[in-house]
């Protein structure tokens, strides 16, 4: 394996084009495969069948990293996994739990085994099963250690972590810190940047901000996928994005198209 195929491979999480993948989700594919990204990871179909968002994605060259599934999805949980499998992507995230889900060790673990449970539907299909943090899942337990990972010490360990770096330390802990704790278990890494001062401020293109992302990324070797995911930002949105794509890429942190 040569060092470029070494990397993994960069991806954008839609929900951070949710506003222009609701006018034209073909177009928003397009260009997203024209800038040289590697997949995308679903937030939704954007109102297209599955057959028209897999000939969207074949147009423009795009994988499917993952998607983002709640465990409450309209129509069920298990049909959902059966329509994104059609889909060809064979890794669903629960994008969150509430907060008080984490209040307290005894609901951690009862939140690892919901968890838990929607592994044993994905592992039935050959598909993986992740959770993704905010900044809530960092509060500290009685031990000093965040929540977080208290959970995934209860989760099934096939079950992997999708590590959101700005929240992460948003929640007060240090992102490099917390993927080194989790090990293997990191399968899929949310990059993202800004101020990470307060949850409502808008976020920058990736290599911006204040987050050390080499450092967290240099500390999660094992990662499948480089995720980029903006919540909200002051400025175009995909302008953010397209910047993003050149810090990761351009410095050879993450790779794009073959």
């Amino acid at each position: 394996m040569n060092a470029e195929t070494s990397r993994p491979p960069i991806s954008v999480q839609l929900y951070t084009l949710r506003e222009q993948t609701a006018l034209d989700f073909p177009a928003v594919l397009a260009r997203l495969g024209a800038k040289g990204y590697a997949g995308v990871e679903l937030a939704g179909l954007s109102g297209l069948t599955p057959a028209q968002l897999s000939r969207a994605l074949g147009d423009a060259g795009l994988g499917l990293s993952s998607a983002h599934v709640g465990l409450n999805v309209e129509g069920g949980f298990d049909a959902a996994l059966e329509l994104h499998q059609s889909l060809g992507c064979d890794t669903v995230v629960i994008p969150s739990l509430p907060h008080d889900a984490f209040s307290n060790v005894d609901d951690v673990r009862a939140s690892a085994d919901r968890v838990n449970r929607a592994a044993e539907s994905a592992a039935a299909r050959g598909m993986t099963i992740g959770y993704h943090n905010h900044w809530w899942e960092l509060a500290r337990m009685p031990d000093d250690r965040p929540a977080l990972l208290h959970l995934f010490e209860h989760l099934a360990p096939e079950v992997i972590a999708e590590v959101d770096i700005y929240w992460a330390q948003v929640g007060g802990s240090d992102p490099r810190e917390l993927v080194a704790a989790l090990g293997s278990r990191v399968g899929l890494l949310h990059v993202k940047d800004g101020p990470a001062d307060v949850p409502k401020s808008p976020m920058v293109a990736v290599g911006d901000g204040v987050v050390d992302v080499p450092g967290v990324l240099a500390a999660a070797p094992g990662a499948q996928w480089h995720i980029v995911e903006l919540d909200q930002c002051a400025t175009d949105m995909f302008d953010a994005v397209e910047r993003s794509y050149d810090y990761l890429v351009g410095n050879g942190f993450s790779r794009g198209r073959a």
